[in-house]
């Protein structure tokens, strides 16, 4: 073991009580046994000097206490076998009491000061240690890839380095806060009170009254950068929770360490599954073009010619008429498809270029119910429009292709002869829109997937489409700057709603009449 002063001698820490005693002993038996054969050679005071050093050795290499007991053996060695009378405790000068008071003063004072050097070079191997311990752990987080490797470095540490075990707690899809089976099975015994508790207010939470029950005693917040990750719930493997208080400073780092750790493989996920996203929501929007773009050529080929079986002269039956007829329908419906199938395409690559102006928006609202003529014949559209609404700039072939999807899936789920409301408001600097039917409502009100390229309000419905209508709107929508949102009606039905920005019109000024104001002709 490293020391930060190489001229000390750490003893080994494994060293137990009565062995450094017996160490203390022996030594000052070997200076005892040394110095007698040089009895007459030295004077008495030179020997005192051995013994004052052997107290100073023992101190430096096994502590305070030995260190003590040292300095009382040397004093009394040296009486029974150096000072006349020898082999006996009886002084015949009084001046060796005063040698012998001022060895033990000498002997503990140096017995304190080394034993105090000794334990500050103790106190700075051991946070060397700890500090290469957090250093080594911080080095083998940034390389771990899952949580099952976070899991095992922090109980490899808590191990070693606080003689704990732990158990990392994270919030699982019930809102519950419990160990992470992905961090394999946990081993410790869990109050979740005490550990919400550590989660909500972000600061430690320590009760040494539950290390002898078996729970684990200490929850650390894992706090990241962005928010609290979870919490690190640690109990002393000897049921020692003062081990645990000294060691606090030093946990308390390595949860910041480990929380540190799983926010970065949360956002790796996170960003791998964005990565897959994007490059499926890719490979789909090319398939989608490359294909439509191919059936759209015969599909209106194929309209064309139902359209003129429908005219041929001389006219067909009515069975083959109602045939080229049902063709007809079903080719232009199958042609929609398609057409939505290439804009949701084109708008997924953001290949298409706005062409805004400035309009009112009963105009477009007018062109897609005359555009959809033969889908509405069995649903009356009522508009109500709010008083002095402000012209708006959008571009008006997407926004009337977003009426036509609105009023085609409101006519399509509501009932033969049910009406269907367009309803136009302005609030703040926004204008709202809303489409509304009679039909069953949707199954997900407030799902942002609904609006999801195809996701149907109905999984199963024998209704005809691929659930691309809603994705095209909020797309149209966004490219707008506008939001767009679906509810349920109380009175029954269905309605969306979507937004466009009012902005700053343009202001018109009026041509001046023929011959100025002053013409009286």
């Amino acid at each position: 073991m490293t020391t930060t002063s190489k001229h000390l001698s750490v003893p080994h820490p494994d060293l137990r009580d009565w062995q450094r005693h017996a160490l203390t002993i022996l030594a000052c038996a070997v200076t005892t046994l040394i110095t007698t054969p040089l009895i007459g050679l030295l004077d008495l005071a030179n020997i005192v000097m051995l013994f004052l050093l052997t107290v100073l050795l023992v101190s430096v290499t096994l502590g305070l206490k030995p260190a003590l007991l040292a300095a009382f053996l040397s004093v009394g060695l040296f009486d029974f076998f150096f000072v006349p009378p020898r082999f006996t405790f009886v002084v015949n000068d009084g001046q060796y009491l005063v040698t012998f008071a001022v060895m033990l003063v000498v002997a503990i004072i140096t017995g304190r000061l080394a034993g105090g050097l000794r334990r500050q070079a103790d106190d700075s191997a051991a946070e060397e240690r700890h500090a290469r311990a957090l250093s080594e752990m911080a080095r083998e987080l940034s390389g771990a890839l899952t949580l099952e490797q976070v899991m095992e470095i922090t109980r490899s540490f808590l191990h070693r380095l606080a003689h704990a075990r732990g158990d990392i707690l994270l919030y699982d899809k019930g809102g519950a806060l419990l160990p992470n089976t992905a961090t394999g099975s946990p081993t410790l015994t869990i109050e979740p009170r005490l550990a919400t508790i550590a989660y909500e207010q972000g600061k430690p939470v320590e009760c040494s009254l539950l290390v002898d029950s078996g729970y684990a005693a200490l929850y650390l917040p894992l706090k990241a950068p962005m928010r609290v990750r979870g919490v690190i719930a640690v109990a002393p493997e000897e049921n020692t929770p003062e081990a645990l208080h000294a060691q606090r400073a030093r946990l308390e780092t390595m949860a910041s360490l480990v929380a540190i750790a799983v926010e970065r493989i949360h956002y790796v996920d996170v960003a791998q599954r964005t990565q897959v996203q994007m490059v499926s929501e890719r490979l789909r929007s090319s398939i989608l073009s490359a294909v439509s773009h191919d059936l759209r050529t015969p599909l209106t080929a194929l309209v064309g010619l139902a359209d003129s079986l429908v005219v041929s002269k001389p006219p067909l039956g009515d069975a083959a008429r109602e045939s080229a007829e049902a063709i007809r329908e079903q080719a232009e419906r199958l042609s929609g498809l398609v057409g939505n199938l290439l804009d949701m395409a084109r708008l997924h690559a953001g290949d298409v270029t706005l062409h805004k102006e400035w309009q009112p928006v009963e105009e477009v609202i007018g062109s897609s119910i005359k555009l959809l003529g033969r889908a509405l014949a069995e649903h009356p559209v009522r508009v109500t429009l709010a008083d002095n609404l402000p012209l708006v700039e959008f571009d008006s072939v997407l926004i009337e292709r977003v009426f036509c999807n609105l009023l085609e899936n409101a006519a399509k789920y509501s009932p033969p002869g049910s009406a269907i409301e367009i309803g136009v408001i302005t609030r703040s600097d926004l204008m709202e829109i809303t489409v509304s039917d009679r039909g069953p409502g949707f199954l997900r009100v407030g799902d942002a997937a609904l609006f999801d390229m195809f996701v149907r309000g109905e999984t199963e419905s024998a209704k005809p489409g691929v659930g691309l209508g809603l994705a095209i709107c909020r797309a149209i929508i966004e490219a707008h700057d506008g939001s767009i949102a679906a509810a349920n009606r109380p009175q029954g039905g269905a309605s969306v709603s979507f937004t466009l920005p009012l902005g700053e019109p343009p202001v018109i000024e009026e041509e001046p009449l023929p011959g100025g104001e002053g013409d009286a002709s």
